[in-house]
């Protein structure tokens, strides 16, 4: 089993769920698809939160890297924003504060890089292996939403100014962001052990192994 710091790709959680006959193309089409509708369904809910409400969306784009790993969870990302570009409701707060390209160049355009970004780093993390223990994923995930905020607050700040955007753009996220990554470090490593004792039962389904 790999650990966090591996050099060594490994198969990403989402594809180990495949039978091995089942081919790579198949995979990825039924992946991609079950991402961007994730990745919809997690910006349209809001949460109560304090000190402001929260979407569960940087949570599903830090999960979906981990799981999908650094080639998939990229190209699924890239999807979610095409889809929003060519005008589909699949933004928080659409259609009401917009659509389409107008709506990627506003104030939430940063994070929505910061989400391809964090997906590819995030992504080639778990590919060697760091989803797969507490610390490691922890790790990870912090990264990744370190880099989904810098990216939203640096695009935030340029509209209008650095003090503005950490008041209202980054500093009131950050308590819901830090309760994201504790669930997220935690539901990782308890998959990939759900994996593992599935493959050790005698006549199971069989869970791919392997490399990427």
């Amino acid at each position: 089993m790999m650990h966090s710091g591996s050099s060594v790709p490994t198969l990403p959680l989402a594809r180990t769920l495949f039978p091995a006959r089942v081919h790579p193309a198949a995979q990825a089409a039924v992946l991609v698809g079950l991402g961007v509708l994730v990745l919809t369904l997690s910006a349209w809910v809001r949460v109560p939160f304090w000190p402001v409400p929260m979407t569960l969306q940087t949570l599903a784009v830090l999960l979906l890297a981990s799981a999908y790993g650094a080639r998939l969870g990229t190209g699924t990302v890239l999807a979610y924003l095409a889809a929003g570009a060519a005008g589909l409701p699949v933004f928080a707060g659409t259609p009401e504060r917009g659509i389409g390209i107008a709506y990627m160049m506003g104030p939430t355009g940063g994070y929505l890089m910061g989400f391809v970004l964090a997906t590819a780093l995030v992504g080639a993390l778990a590919d060697r292996g760091w989803d797969r223990r507490l610390f490691g994923a922890g790790l990870a995930l912090t990264l990744g939403l370190t880099v989904i905020v810098a990216a939203g607050g640096a695009w935030l700040a340029a509209l209008i100014g650095p003090a503005e955007a950490l008041a209202v753009g980054v500093v009131p996220f950050l308590p819901a962001e830090v309760v994201k990554v504790c669930l997220g470090m935690c539901l990782l490593p308890a998959l990939w052990a759900l994996v593992e004792r599935r493959r050790e039962q005698p006549g199971a389904f069989p869970i791919r192994r392997g490399r990427t």
